[in-house]
């Protein structure tokens, strides 16, 4: 597809207007999981940069960091660390790698056989219920896993909740570009409050200097991280599909085609390798930037290329990171009731838009299996072969795939006679 050509002051604006609704999103999921934000700007550009390349500067998208992953990343740094961390995310985008080649040689059709919506949707439900805790934790003024009390109960709940409520009003009744930066809003609106209820501290911002290289990290190989964090990789692979589709279906292209989903998958598996070589999150195409590709039916990949260059240029704006780093939890607690809720909605309607049939004892024994291993927190193991929560229902859920009889369902369907008396339901 060719582009008219357009002015280079044109080009960069509108690629900071890409980054400004990416934002949000991109530096919430480190600030989560106590990664550093100016890595994960870093990251998140040169990931950009390093798919660009493999894709031939063709598709116009921007990754970044995935929240798919805060989960595992939340359990695997306290168990592991976060240089074992690091390592399991460049296993990770290896696994992206692997199915690039699997692609290339066998085609797409596999994957269907493999990761039917059967087995993502649950695995995408669990991702967003099992972090359900940490949010309303947060959004109480708490500490992730609730143990500390970091904000008074009242004064976190006024902060996180016109947090939560200007994101929701932004999503609902936004219009234009605004409608596609609620998270933005929200952390606006919520840090706002937060200064003028004295809950902001400024000694850190002051301390910084303004210009500090990002504070990278190296990574450390742990098998006992690695295995919990690969089976994560699977949901985000089949997101990364359904977003290489949307964004075809915005601009008119088929890029499954042209330049080709082994190659999309290779880019992104490049771009989270490389953040973990750096100390960054594992990276993900970002829908939000799509709905803005949309939005201004401005289609030139090369509007990507200035978002990555901008958001690694602030990366080494040292006091922009320390700001980042000051806002409150109950902030980011408020917003995260809707965006982890928003992720279990995700699976739900893979489900539903897929018209998967529940009343097949197969599937429903599938979804059902997984999402009690998933948000139980069943653990399976000890020491460095142990596998819970995330990483374990999705290993379940594609080894039942495999392992029960009838790829599109049991012939022994259930009758609606059994439906009523069965107790599964």
């Amino acid at each position: 597809m060719t582009h008219p050509p357009e002015p280079i002051w044109r080009q960069a604006v509108a690629g900071a207007q890409m980054l400004f609704v990416a934002f949000g999103a991109l530096v919430l999921m480190p600030l989560i999981t106590g990664m550093d934000p100016n890595v994960a700007l870093f990251t998140a550009g040169i990931g950009t940069l390093l798919f660009q390349l493999v894709t031939k500067r063709q598709v116009p998208v921007f990754v970044a960091s995935s929240f798919a992953f805060i989960a595992p990343i939340l359990y695997a740094k306290t168990n592991f660390g976060l240089p074992a961390v690091l390592g399991a995310i460049m296993a990770s985008g290896a696994v992206y790698m692997l199915l690039s080649a699997a692609v290339r040689l066998k085609g797409t059709g596999f994957i269907d056989k493999l990761l039917p919506p059967v087995v993502i949707a649950p695995v995408i439900m669990c991702i967003g219920l099992a972090l359900s805790p940490t949010a309303v934790n947060m959004a109480m003024g708490k500490s992730g896993d609730g143990a500390n009390q970091l904000i008074a109960y009242p004064t976190a709940m006024l902060i996180s909740m016109s947090a939560l409520v200007t994101t929701l009003a932004v999503a609902t009744l936004g219009r234009g570009l605004f409608r596609l930066v609620p998270i933005l809003a929200g952390i606006i609106v919520g840090c706002s409050l937060a200064v003028i209820l004295g809950q902001v501290s400024t000694e850190a911002i002051a301390l910084a200097p303004w210009f500090a290289p990002p504070a990278f990290v190296a990574p450390e190989f742990h098998l006992g991280a690695i295995l919990f964090m690969l089976p994560v990789a699977l949901a985000p692979a089949i997101e990364h599909i359904g977003g290489i589709i949307a964004i075809g279906s915005v601009t008119g292209q088929n890029y499954i085609k042209q330049p080709g989903l082994h190659r999309t998958l290779l880019g992104d598996g490049l771009a989270t390798t490389t953040a973990g070589m750096l100390g960054g999150p594992p990276n993900t195409t970002y829908a939000e930037v799509t709905g803005a590709v949309m939005l201004t039916k401005n289609y030139n990949p090369k509007i990507m290329t200035w978002a990555a260059v901008i958001a690694m240029a602030l990366a080494f704006i040292g006091k922009f990171g320390a700001a980042l780093q000051s806002i409150p939890v109950p902030v980011m607690g408020g917003i995260l009731c809707l965006l982890f809720g928003s992720i279990a909605v995700v699976g739900l309607n893979t489900l539903i838009r897929n018209q998967v049939d529940l009343s097949e004892a197969r599937n429903l024994i599938i979804v059902s299996v997984t999402l009690v291993f998933g948000i139980g927190g069943m653990h399976i193991g000890s020491g460095d072969f142990a596998l819970s929560g995330i990483s374990l229902c999705a290993v379940i859920a594609l080894l039942l795939n495999i392992i029960l009889p009838g790829q599109e369902g049991w012939k022994t369907k259930l009758s609606p006679e059994d439906e009523e008396q069965t107790p599964l339901y």
